[in-house]
């Protein structure tokens, strides 16, 4: 690694850590130069452990010799010329807008994603965030994802980033171990208008979690998972698609989807936030052992 101290927060070495918004970084328009930022080491280890390709680190000067093993791997994995650029907190601060629990941020490659079919070639249950926005449930949604042994989650075209910093930070890295893609890439009349069909087409039962008339209970729908797979109403391959904040589902999707399920609630709570409702949803639907 090749360590420089800054001697100013307006160095443009730095720039991509401060100067670029999040639509910038992403680049949409070529996704193979667009960058993501990684907060934290845990986060940046787990990036590094997915092979994501780092550009350069901005490290907080008391966290440099807690991380001597994450620049080992990354001089071994991509060469010594990586740039460490070293702050004071204080720097790090006036940076970032605001302290950082855990002081070090990296910038690293984005990656071409792969197509809805090779994300759930060998899934038998998915997740589907539908236009979720709160960077803090994306990343709740995928932590969950990867505890609960989610096997790929796919994301619409107005869905909030995963990659997001604050998306990725509270994912806790998992972002880089849950397989997941756009559906639809940017198109925003794809989703669920012929996403839908798409996932149908792949042999998925679609599940849109939403509390309407017809909806069955959430143990209703285990039942169908864990039923004789010759029976009539038994599911195999399961998406579990999930709403935005307030509004939930599109009356689109909830009209399209094979199955509408609700978790049942008590004292008049009328509905849970998504990162607890796919929490419990993931947690109730996981495959039993034999």
């Amino acid at each position: 690694m090749r360590f420089i101290h800054l001697e100013s927060i307006d160095d443009e070495r730095v720039a991509a850590y401060t100067n670029l918004t999040e639509i910038q970084l992403r680049n949409k328009l070529e996704p193979s130069k667009g960058l993501f930022i990684a907060e934290s080491p845990k986060v940046i280890d787990r990036a590094l452990a997915a092979d994501r390709e780092p550009i350069s680190l901005l490290v907080e000067e008391p966290w440099i010799e807690g991380m001597y093993e994450t620049f080992d791997i990354i001089d071994k994995r991509w060469g010594s010329d990586i740039p460490v650029y070293v702050a004071s907190p204080d720097q790090l601060k006036k940076l970032t807008g605001y302290r950082l629990h855990r002081g070090a941020l990296a910038a690293m490659k984005r990656w071409p994603l792969p197509s809805v079919e090779e994300v759930c070639r060998n899934a038998h249950r998915i997740a589907v965030m539908e236009d979720i926005v709160d960077h803090t449930n994306v990343g709740a949604l995928m932590r969950s994802a990867a505890a609960l042994d989610v096997d790929a989650v796919l994301v619409t075209p107005s869905c909030g980033d995963p990659l997001y910093r604050r998306a990725a930070r509270v994912s806790m890295g998992t972002v880089f171990q849950v397989p997941w893609t756009r559906i639809g890439g940017d198109d925003r009349h794809y989703w669920p208008f012929v996403g839908m069909q798409e996932l149908r087409d792949l042999g998925f039962t679609t599940v849109a979690m939403a509390l309407e008339d017809d909806s069955i209970s959430l143990d209703e729908l285990v039942r169908r998972l864990n039923n004789d797979e010759t029976a009539d109403d038994h599911i195999d391959k399961l998406a579990l698609i999930f709403g935005t904040e307030g509004d939930g589902l599109s009356h689109h999707t909830i009209s399209r989807a094979d199955l509408t399920v609700k978790i049942p609630m008590s004292h008049g709570v009328d509905s849970l936030n998504v990162a607890a409702s796919s929490a419990v949803a993931f947690y109730a639907t996981r495959r039993l052992a034999a």
